[in-house]
């Protein structure tokens, strides 16, 4: 099962990189670190922990066995 990495934060629409800071819910709502920490790290749509996600590395910076 692959993590959803959604592109933009759900409360102010700022961009997400994948291999930028942001913090998602189990359910995978996204949100930027100022969005998170306005929110008390608690997601509004589900009432779960707002966590770190964890950053996509770029294809060229993976080593030899692919991650």
């Amino acid at each position: 099962m692959t993590l959803e990495m959604r592109e933009r934060c759900e409360r102010c629409e700022t961009a997400l990189p994948a291999d930028g800071p942001a913090r998602i819910c189990s359910y995978e709502c996204s949100f930027c670190e100022p969005c998170a920490a306005a929110l008390d790290r608690v997601c509004p749509n589900c009432g779960g922990e707002l966590v770190p996600r964890p950053r996509r590395v770029p294809a060229g910076e993976r080593g030899a066995s692919g991650v």
